[in-house]
């Protein structure tokens, strides 16, 4: 093996990656190319830990529901409730069976239990409501935002009455019917009443900025940034519906890039507080645009991380993840002339490597071709854009026994 190779090679601890970048940044992305293996979220774990411990880092943000990471927040920073129940109700795609999720939200009330509250390490979920089945019904968000303002604003500038959302959204089921997932006709997106809530749900997330100044007196920041979150997530959701009822060619597309675009908002949000890991699959964290086969259909849209990285430059460092073998999911020992295959040969179990040093050691010798995946769930390396990632977290072999409840998401 090249010695510049060996020489991008570093053991994943903290220290090693923040040399990695050229400056510190506000959200540290680290991907995962396959969802389901615990083995990843321990790594993300430890990893997560020593950048609180030795970086200040005060919060993480994983690819999970928006709206429910609240109850997990809740739960690490004051207490709230119990930890069986927040793995029940905090998460989403099934992510509260993993064991190793279960060890990160102990770690944080742990942690956060004898610290004031502005050493708290806080929590939060950035992808919006929505599962592989379709998007949630827009209720929770909507009637959120609209006590928060009814509580704490100039109720006079209201657009609507509470009774009047209430009639708007209907039952929840008309919102969440699986069916619309492949047919348009089947979304309620574009009736009568979707379009009414659109306009009011702009209006209610409006009125956060107009009176910004007299909810943050009345109330508290970190109320009123609840209360954006649910304005952010009342509007996407409003939006994504729409266009769920669409019968166009894009309508795939369109609906991908969407939810990327709320997934960019709740991290630019995070960004705010401070430096902040965030960690997700790769395809939603990487700085390409994604570009996928769908049923014969090519669908190409801009990833959260690509949106993130246009808006904080450098405040954005993305660490793409590997894998040697998955043996239980069918994926052997990489070639030898594709990215994993190089990293394979290498003889530490676990790395993480200077990409651009990587790229610059292969020169013109660099793999020309992906590798191919047996398993559909694993997102290979495309050596073609090596130069796009501050580095790669290298796992060599995965142990099987994986969880499936939760392993059924891809991205």
């Amino acid at each position: 093996m090249d010695s510049g190779i060996k020489d991008a090679a570093q053991p994943v601890e903290a220290a090693a990656v923040m040399r990695l970048l050229p400056a510190r940044p506000r959200l540290l992305a680290v991907g995962e190319p396959t969802h389901g293996e615990d083995v990843l979220l321990e790594l993300r774990n430890e990893l997560f830990r020593q950048l609180v411990e030795q970086e200040g880092h005060r919060a993480i943000a994983i690819e999970s529901d928006c709206l429910m990471g609240l109850v997990v927040d809740d739960y690490v920073t004051s207490g709230t409730g119990t930890l069986e129940q927040v793995m029940r109700t905090g998460f989403s795609h099934g992510f509260g069976a993993s064991a190793a999720n279960r060890e990160l939200v102990r770690w944080m009330r742990a942690h956060n239990e004898e610290r004031p509250a502005s050493e708290h390490v806080r929590f939060a979920g950035f992808d919006g409501p929505l599962e592989m089945t379709g998007p949630g019904s827009p209720r929770q968000a909507l009637t959120a935002l609209h006590g928060y303002l009814a509580a704490h604003g100039d109720a006079g500038l209201l657009p609507c009455a509470a009774e009047t959302l209430d009639g708007l959204l209907g039952a929840d089921d008309r919102w969440t019917n699986p069916a619309a997932t492949m047919d348009a006709a089947q979304s309620v997106g574009q009736s009568a009443e979707a379009r009414e809530l659109r306009l009011l749900a702009d209006d209610l997330a409006t009125l956060l900025d107009v009176q910004a100044p007299a909810l943050i007196a009345a109330s508290s920041r970190d109320d009123w940034d609840r209360a954006r979150l649910y304005g952010r997530t009342a509007t996407g959701l409003m939006r994504y519906h729409f266009w769920m009822a669409d019968t166009s060619p894009s309508r795939v597309s369109r609906l991908m890039g969407l939810r990327d675009s709320m997934m960019a908002a709740n991290l630019l949000a995070v960004a705010e507080r401070g430096p902040a890991m965030v960690h997700a699959h790769n395809r939603h964290l990487q700085r390409d645009k994604s570009v996928i086969q769908l049923a014969g259909l090519p669908l190409e849209w801009w990833s959260a991380g690509a949106i993130v990285r246009a808006h904080l430059g450098e405040n954005y460092a993305f660490l793409a993840t590997a894998l040697g073998t998955i043996r239980h999911r069918g994926v052997d020992v990489p070639p030898p002339d594709t990215v994993e295959g190089l990293l394979y040969a290498l003889p530490e179990d676990r790395h993480v490597v200077d990409a651009r040093r990587l790229a610059a050691a292969l020169g013109d010798a660099r793999p020309v071709r992906p590798r191919a995946s047996p398993y559909y769930g694993y997102l290979p390396l495309d050596p073609a854009h090596l130069d796009e990632y501050e580095g790669i977290v290298f796992v060599r072999d995965l142990p099987s026994g994986q969880s499936p409840s939760y392993d059924r998401v891809v991205s």
